[in-house]
């Protein structure tokens, strides 16, 4: 079944893709729970069209994406945590604390768009996360726990 994507669904796709999916999923899940609607004639115009008006503020967006990349390219983040004798911190560092770490240092990313390479974090030490900054743009930070 041929569906047009109105929310960005993980690991199926994007707003306003034109995606064929198996009917029961569309019908039973991205259909009732308002992700997609069906890919008939009309939609199909009405898809196109908003993709014409939407082409110069997305090249725009992604223009805004490549210059956040790499300045977060250079950067290390630091995050504290409490830790003991040994290196093991109490708990474990997760995409909310990185979140607000970038925030700290001026970057406004969404924690829903942060994956942490090597989840759970429970030691201090250098880490790597990927950071998706618009569609087809996903920049790796690094960013260090230490102790405090």
């Amino acid at each position: 079944m041929e569906i047009i994507l109105k929310q960005d669904v993980e690991k199926l796709g994007f707003k306003d893709d034109l995606l064929e999916v198996k009917p029961g999923y569309a019908r039973n899940f991205l259909i009732p729970n308002q992700l997609a609607v069906v890919a008939t004639v009309s939609e199909k115009k009405i898809h196109a069209e908003n993709l014409k008006q939407r082409a110069h503020k997305e090249s725009k967006l992604k223009e805004e994406a490549e210059k956040l990349a790499k300045s977060l390219e250079e950067k290390t983040v630091k995050i504290g945590a409490k830790a003991g004798e040994n290196g093991k911190i109490f708990g474990s560092v997760n995409t909310i604390q990185l979140a607000d770490a970038l925030t700290a240092l001026g970057f406004e990313i969404d924690r829903k768009r942060i994956t942490i390479k090597n989840e759970p974090i429970k030691q201090i030490g250098l880490y790597q996360a990927d950071v998706m900054l618009h569609k087809g743009i996903v920049q790796t930070i690094n960013f260090e726990v230490v102790g405090e």
